[in-house]
């Protein structure tokens, strides 16, 4: 039986995640503290942030918890130095909300933004996936962010990214893709497109 922890104690993560963030981005990866249970926290596809089903409408409060979330496994943690508690996700942690380009062509850049701040250029660190439901065949885009957090891209982001694409070569077959970073991202088979 998994155990829920009271308000008291998500304070304390508060208070914890404010004094890490202090000295820069937290190191989330390098703490091991105990599991202290599950929070009423969830974080929408949209990217809203829910506690005790209510949304969390301070955008800084957000953006501190953001700033400490872990996946281990397939499961969400927030997680500071003495304590790491469960929340779920309904999709990805974050939401790509628009995207910078430098240059044209083969050397174009593609710089993503979150909708809690992050930024990330999509390159073979941070790369570009989409999953296509297979009923509909609606896609999902998504980018890497962190180790192993990824963004959901939005709607007006990902139709402005598909005017950017090109059909490459990838492993032997045409795709439908995009480049950035001298990296291609391939999204659809060429033989799949309307």
């Amino acid at each position: 039986m998994k155990k829920t922890i009271k308000k008291k104690n998500s304070d304390s993560i508060v208070q914890a995640a404010m004094s890490a963030s202090k000295k820069g981005p937290p190191p989330v990866h390098l703490w091991n503290p105990p599991f202290c249970g599950d929070l009423d926290m969830r974080i929408a596809r949209d990217g809203t942030w829910f506690y005790l089903g209510t949304p969390i409408g301070r955008a800084p409060l957000v953006k501190l918890f953001s700033s400490i979330i872990r996946k281990d496994g397939d499961d969400y943690f927030l997680v500071t130095p003495v304590e790491k508690v469960g929340i779920i996700v309904d999709d990805a942690p974050f939401v790509a909300v628009d995207f910078d380009v430098e240059n044209k062509g083969l050397n174009q850049i593609i710089n993503f933004r979150t909708h809690v701040g992050d930024e990330a250029i999509a390159r073979k660190d941070n790369p570009i996936r989409v999953v296509r439901d297979k009923e509909t065949g609606e896609p999902s885009p998504y980018i890497l962010i962190r180790k192993n957090l990824e963004a959901l891209i939005d709607r007006k982001s990902f139709y402005r990214l598909i005017e950017l694409g090109s059909i490459q070569d990838f492993e032997g077959t045409n795709w439908f893709g995009i480049r950035s970073s001298e990296i291609f991202f391939p999204i659809i088979p060429e033989a799949e497109l309307n």
